[in-house]
């Protein structure tokens, strides 16, 4: 996971949250790399990721690096959104990576 998932996570109701951070207590954090920002600019500059959407495109990024299989998102905006998930597979094919399969938690579970 990465610092912005631990962010998210903390915010809220705070009982709510902190039962989030509990599941996530211990799974390892991937850290922000040149390379991670490289590929997050990649993503915003050649899968038209809006500039606004730059936490969204160093999740994808560091997701990328991290060799996650599958990357859990309720952001059908920018993330999960299928008219970007083309392009943003090739952007991150193009740095040497196989992008994970992005989809929301429902869609996993019709897999």
């Amino acid at each position: 996971m990465s610092e912005f998932v631990v962010e998210e996570a903390s915010g809220g109701a705070p009982e709510a949250a902190e039962r989030r951070l509990e599941v996530l207590n211990g799974i390892p954090e991937i850290e922000i790399t040149e390379e991670v920002e490289l590929i997050a600019q990649g993503l915003l500059l050649h899968a038209s990721l809006p500039s606004r959407a730059k936490v969204d495109a160093l999740h994808i990024a560091m997701a990328a690096i991290g060799g996650v299989d599958y990357l859990l998102t309720w952001n059908c905006a920018h993330i999960a959104n299928p008219a970007f998930r083309s392009r943003i597979e090739a952007v991150i094919r193009s740095f040497g990576y196989e992008p994970p399969i992005i989809c929301t938690p429902l869609e996993l579970l019709e897999i």
